[in-house]
C-alpha cells in the first residue's frame, strides 16, 4: 500500500534559489570580461570572508565546537602558499589547493591537543594554539620574520592574468566549498553532526562515532580556513604574522554568522554581504566602526536570536539550502 505522504527535502524556494544561484555564478564568471579591477578585488575579499565564516559556521554553528582560534589555519594557509611559491618556486596558483591541504594536515596533530579541552576551555585553547603559530612564524627569518614579506613568486606574471586567475580561484573556491558543506550536511554524517551538537551523550548512545565525526569536521574546517588564507594573501601579495594570525578574522566570522543566522548556510551569505557592505561604508571611522559592529551584534543577538536569515526562515518557512527532511502530502509543495 502506498503511504499517503512522501519524504522530501527540496522545496519550491530551494529549486528557485538553486536556479538563481546558478545564474549568479555564471554572471560572476564573466566578471573579468567587463568589470574593473577594483570590483574584482572587492569580490576576492568578500569570497575570502565568506569562505572563512562558512567554515566557522560549520565548526561551531553545526558542530557545536566554538573556536576563537581558526585564524591559526588561515595563517598557515597563507604561509604555506608563501613558502611553496617563494622558497620551492611552485606556481602560486597551483599552490593554493596545496596550501589548504597543508592546513588540514597540520590540524590533525593539533586536534589531539584541542580535543582534550571542552566548552570554554576548547575556545580559549584554540586561541592559544593560534598565538603559538603566530609567535613561531614571527621568528622564522626565511618567511620574513615578524615584519613579514611579499609573495615574489608572482613576479613576471602579467597583472591582468594574475588578477583574473585569482578571481576565478576565489569564485571557484567559495562555490565548491559551499557545495561540499551543503552535501555533507545532507548526508548521514551531517545528521550525526547535528545530533552530537545537541547532545553528545545521546548521539553516542544512538551509534554516532562522536570522535570521528568531530575530527572530520575539524579537519575540513581547518582546510577551508587554510584555503581562505591562501586566496586572501594571493590577492594581497604580502603577509605578516600579525595580519595572518589576527584574532580579528575569527571575530569577524563570528559577527557574520551571528548577524546572518547561526547554523544556516543562507545566513552566512547574508551576514558576509552585510559585513562587507558595512566595512566599505564605515571602516574609515576606525575604532568607532568596530564599536558599531559590536553594538549591532549585541542588538541583533537580543532582538533576533536566530539572526536575520534565521528569523525570516522561521517565519516564512523559507529554505534555499534545505537539509532537514519533510513529510509532504499529495498535492502539497
Amino acid at each position: 500500500m502506498t503511504p499517503p505522504y512522501t519524504v522530501t527535502r527540496a522545496t519550491r524556494a530551494s529549486r528557485i534559489g538553486g536556479g538563481a544561484f546558478a545564474l549568479v555564478f555564471v554572471a560572476l564568471a564573466t566578471f573579468p570580461l567587463w568589470a574593473d579591477r577594483g570590483s574584482m578585488r572587492d569580490f576576492d575579499e568578500f569570497a575570502c570572508y565568506f569562505l572563512f565564516a562558512l567554515m566557522w559556521n560549520l565548526l561551531a554553528g553545526y558542530g557545536g565546537m566554538v573556536s576563537i582560534g581558526q585564524q591559526a589555519f588561515f595563517g598557515i594557509g597563507g604561509y604555506a602558499l608563501l613558502a611553496m611559491g617563494n622558497l620551492l618556486h611552485l606556481n602560486p596558483f597551483l599552490a593554493v589547493p596545496l596550501a589548504a591541504l597543508v592546513a588540514l594536515l597540520i590540524a590533525l596533530p593539533v586536534s589531539f591537543v584541542a580535543f582534550r579541552l571542552q566548552g570554554g576551555y576548547f575556545a580559549i585553547g584554540t586561541w592559544v594554539i593560534a598565538e603559538v603559530f603566530r609567535l613561531t612564524l614571527a621568528n622564522v627569518s626565511a618567511v620574513g620574520g615578524g615584519s613579514g614579506t611579499s609573495l615574489t613568486a608572482l613576479r613576471g606574471i602579467p597583472r591582468a592574468t594574475r588578477e583574473s586567475a585569482t578571481f576565478f580561484l576565489c569564485l571557484g573556491g567559495a562555490a565548491v566549498s559551499l557545495a561540499l558543506v551543503y552535501g555533507f550536511l545532507r548526508s548521514r554524517e551531517g545528521l550525526s553532526l547535528l545530533a552530537l551538537r545537541d547532545d553528545e551523550m545521546a548521539a553516542e548512545s544512538q551509534g554516532v562515532d562522536v570522535r570521528r565525526t568531530k575530527l572530520a569536521v575539524y579537519l575540513f574546517a581547518a582546510g577551508g580556513a587554510g584555503l581562505a588564507g591562501a586566496l586572501y594573501f594571493l590577492g594581497n601579495l604580502r603577509i605578516s604574522p600579525d595580519a595572518a594570525f589576527s584574532v580579528n578574522w575569527t571575530a569577524f566570522s563570528i559577527f557574520i554568522v551571528l548577524i546572518g543566522g547561526v547554523g544556516t548556510l543562507e545566513g552566512t551569505l547574508v551576514g558576509s554581504a552585510l559585513f562587507y557592505l558595512l566595512t566599505k561604508l564605515f571602516s574609515d571611522y576606525g575604532t568607532w566602526y568596530l564599536v558599531g559592529l559590536g553594538m549591532l551584534a549585541v542588538v541583533v543577538t537580543i532582538k533576533l536570536p536566530r539572526g536575520l536569515w534565521g528569523t525570516v526562515s522561521d517565519r516564512l518557512d523559507l529554505h534555499l539550502f534545505p537539509v532537514q527532511r519533510r513529510l509532504q502530502l499529495p498535492g502539497k509543495d
